[in-house]
């Protein structure tokens, strides 16, 4: 996106007037809608919206001003609203274990500029050395193992870091940890995790193997974000590709591999873009 891009999402009981009550006071400060997307729950009753904007040639804007002017729309319409310059990246924390897959796909998407985010840390349950194959371009890499009896002080450490790095995204790039309740609801809307898709079904140890050995047509992968309910938060993206009987269960887990990559950093992607609304246990996705 330009840097010269403000974006704009809320959400709020439906009722006529929000979008002449909008889209008016935008033009009214000389500010020009590139793209605007809404949607109206019928079943909840909802209206959420998403505005992309910019100052009219010659003029200037300003985000501070922007939004104290629309803080008065958004107390009529008793809205649940952001505001963001493009200008300002989010800041990422990726957790992860063992397996790299997605930790090496976030990063290389970082770097040539497909993600617009600034990674803050990278935390792993493992040691630096299980990524020595892995450039990580200076970012600060954190070990925190982990035991049974030492968990909550290790969450403890994963909260100060995120405070400490000012962090206002948490990726579980495969991290092979269950988050507490406590540290989920810390992070709540703002933790992305990514798994396979045979949950509930194939629960436990070697899921792939689990779905080989039952015969299964469709292998897919899921992105959403984190509480306390495991693996059952409000879904951003999914995907699914078909196989067949001729597939292995490392065919298997090769395909799912490519399969979580892509669906987890589109979900980041567009979290990132401030297209993803939290609605109830589901979501608003203005998918570009």
């Amino acid at each position: 996106m330009p840097s010269d891009q403000f974006i704009l999402t809320l959400s709020c009981v439906n009722r006529p007037g929000i979008v002449a009550a909008v889209s008016t006071y935008l033009f009214n400060k000389n500010l020009n809608i590139q793209d605007a997307g809404q949607f109206d729950d019928s079943e909840t009753g909802r209206f959420f919206m998403r505005v992309v904007f910019n100052a009219v040639s010659g003029a200037s804007a300003d985000s501070a001003a922007i939004r104290d002017g629309f803080a008065a729309i958004g107390r009529l319409f008793d809205m649940k609203w952001t505001l963001r310059s493009t200008e300002q990246k989010q800041r990422v924390m990726l957790l992860a274990s063992k397996f790299d897959h997605c930790l090496t796909d976030l990063l290389y998407r970082w770097r040539i500029g497909e993600l617009p985010m600034e990674i803050s840390a990278i935390v792993s349950n493992h040691p630096r050395e299980t990524y020595s194959r892995l450039d990580l371009d200076g970012v600060d890499f954190h070990h925190l193992p982990i035991a049974k009896d030492t968990k909550p002080e290790q969450e403890a450490r994963i909260w100060d870091l995120v405070n400490e790095t000012k962090t206002d995204l948490v990726v579980l790039a495969r991290y092979m940890q269950v988050l507490s309740d406590d540290l989920s609801a810390k992070l709540s809307g703002r933790c992305i995790n990514i798994h396979h898709s045979f949950l509930p079904g194939f629960k436990g140890a070697k899921p792939y193997h689990q779905a080989y050995d039952r015969g299964v047509k469709l292998i897919g992968a899921t992105a959403h974000y984190v509480t306390s309910d495991l693996d059952e938060g409000p879904i951003i993206e999914q995907d699914v590709e078909r196989i067949s009987h001729q597939l292995t269960p490392d065919d298997l887990i090769r395909r799912g591999r490519d399969i979580e990559r892509r669906v987890l950093a589109r979900a980041v992607n567009w979290h990132l873009e401030d297209r993803v609304l939290l609605n109830g246990k589901r979501t608003v996705v203005f998918a570009g």
